[in-house]
């Protein structure tokens, strides 16, 4: 064990429900300890999530920004090319933000979506995380973790579904999923 302090790289990833709901309690957890947080939402954009809301009473020390139109390759559909654009744009001021040194936490919510659907390259993202600043935190969201981001991240969390609501015909409830 090494007592060095430095910047992690931290994936939520996985079938189950969870993913966006752990990276804000980290996220949570680092306004509480002073630190500085942005949350670039790549894919959200069309549903008014209460996330929105909670991070307006931080004020400036957490931003919640949402990239996107929202649901995007519904069954098997081509991609939109606003969406590519709208994530081409997401990822600049992800980059921007990462390497600028007014974060020290960026959360990069269903960025994993956004690679698995080749709107954006993983090589490109890896290589940014590799340049990093030292001291700033990045957490990946959404299903399929790329391999490569795996294995160049320091922790890596898979939700796995056991059960969920939706199977019993239950609805999206507000204050649980959006």
């Amino acid at each position: 064990m090494t007592d060095a302090r430095r910047g992690l790289i931290l994936i939520n990833t996985g079938p189950g429900k969870g993913k966006t709901t752990a990276a804000l309690g980290t996220a949570l957890r680092a306004v509480g300890n002073g630190m500085r947080v942005l949350v670039l939402q790549f894919l959200k954009g069309s549903w008014h999530y209460g996330e929105l809301d909670a991070a307006q009473a931080f004020g400036q020390n957490f931003v919640l920004k949402q990239m996107g139109r929202g649901f995007v390759k519904v069954g098997g559909a081509e991609t939109d090319p606003e969406d590519i654009r709208m994530v081409e744009e997401a990822w600049a001021e992800a980059r921007e933000a990462i390497d600028s040194g007014e974060w020290d936490m960026v959360v990069l919510d269903e960025i994993n979506y956004a690679i698995g659907y080749k709107m954006l390259d993983p090589a490109v993202v890896a290589e940014a995380l590799r340049n990093k600043p030292e001291m700033v935190h990045v957490i990946l969201t959404g299903r399929n973790a790329h391999p490569l981001l795996v294995e160049l991240a320091d922790t890596v969390t898979e939700m796995r579904e056991v059960k969920h609501a939706y199977q019993k015909g239950i609805l999206a409830q507000r204050g649980i999923e959006y």
